[in-house]
């Protein structure tokens, strides 16, 4: 689309200029002929695109022609101030205005882009600021919390929207002409004072407090539960002797009648148990000790049977036997024979 040229009476704070552009093709449609003779009172030549632009353009640049391109439903008083009522009715009309957005026309282009450029009016513009500074800004405030900085938000968000309106040009298409009506008043048709609407409220900005800081907050790693609280994450590793401590007492179970467990405090290690077990009988007197090698105990040849003496055999019985009974006294009998 062809960029978008509009007079410098479209600018921000520019007065009214005493004529509107209007740019016309080199053909006039049939519909803008017909609406020129709907809204002239004398009757005028239309036999050419000169004519049409010359009527044209005197019908558009009169003082009369304001153009009421939408209504806004606005508060009378911030809310804090508005009256409560049970009946609803009431209440619209003692705390709700109606704000009519009047607007005139700067600029007819028929050749480039086919669009008309409206411009809000000086009255318009003012009502439209003393809303926003007495009404909106004091309901932004209460609404937000306090901050250092509040005030002169809230004064910069006023200011934006001043030269925001000032510089607010509505533009729709050449057939919104068609609701042209003597000395160039006229409204728009086909639903775009929706749109109207729309675009003015956008202008409205709430105030927005800052965003909260970021703080960075550095967390220590956790420790281990066996590690103490002071403890860092570099600390050495806890000895073995340290860790036998912090180790319940258990016991080995024996898996035959001849081994005996001992706890690990009797032994001072908790992976030292003695042990018995029966071996034959070694060809060398001492048995041998592994004690210095193993955590165990030297093993222990089984013990040699001990044979009663006759006469402790005697006592135990409670029998008193003679030195002959046994035959002791024929010992030598069988040495000899032997």
């Amino acid at each position: 689309m062809p960029p978008q040229l509009l007079p410098a009476s479209a600018a921000a704070f520019a007065p009214r200029a005493s004529s509107v552009n209007v740019v016309l093709g080199s053909k006039v449609e049939p519909w803008l002929t017909q609406t020129l003779k709907r809204i002239n009172r004398v009757k005028r030549p239309l036999n050419s695109v000169p004519q049409h632009q010359r009527c044209l353009t005197e019908t558009l640049s009169s003082p009369n022609a304001i153009w009421n391109l939408a209504s806004l439903m606005l508060p009378k008083a911030p809310e804090s101030e508005l009256r409560k009522d049970s009946n609803p009715l009431i209440e619209a009309i003692f705390n709700y205005q109606l704000l009519h957005l009047e607007a005139y026309i700067v600029h007819v282009d028929m050749v480039l882009r086919n669009e008309v450029a409206y411009k809000l009016t000086p009255d318009t513009i003012e009502s439209l600021v003393e809303y926003h500074k007495d009404i909106h800004c004091v309901n932004a405030k209460a609404n937000t919390y306090d901050w250092s900085e509040k005030e002169q938000q809230c004064k910069k968000l006023h200011e934006e929207f001043v030269q925001a309106i000032n510089k607010f040009v509505f533009t729709t298409h050449v057939l919104a002409l068609e609701g042209l009506e003597e000395d160039g008043v006229g409204e728009l048709l086909s639903g775009k004072s929706e749109d109207v609407k729309n675009s003015v409220m956008a202008l409205i900005k709430p105030l927005l407090p800052p965003p909260p800081r970021i703080v960075d907050v550095v967390r220590q790693p956790p420790l281990l539960p066996s590690s103490p609280a002071n403890a860092s994450m570099w600390s050495q590793p806890p000895t073995p002797s340290s860790m036998a401590a912090h180790v319940d007492t258990w016991r080995v179970l024996p898996s035959s009648p001849s081994v005996t467990s001992t706890s690990a405090d009797s032994t001072g290690s908790i992976w030292t148990y003695d042990t018995q077990l029966p071996s034959p009988t070694p060809s060398y007197s001492q048995p041998y000790s592994s004690a210095g090698l193993f955590y165990s105990t030297p093993l222990v040849s089984a013990p040699m049977p001990h044979l009663p003496l006759p006469s402790v055999l005697a006592s135990q019985c409670g029998v008193s036997v003679g030195y002959n009974s046994f035959g002791w006294d024929r010992y030598h009998e069988y040495t000899t024979s032997v």
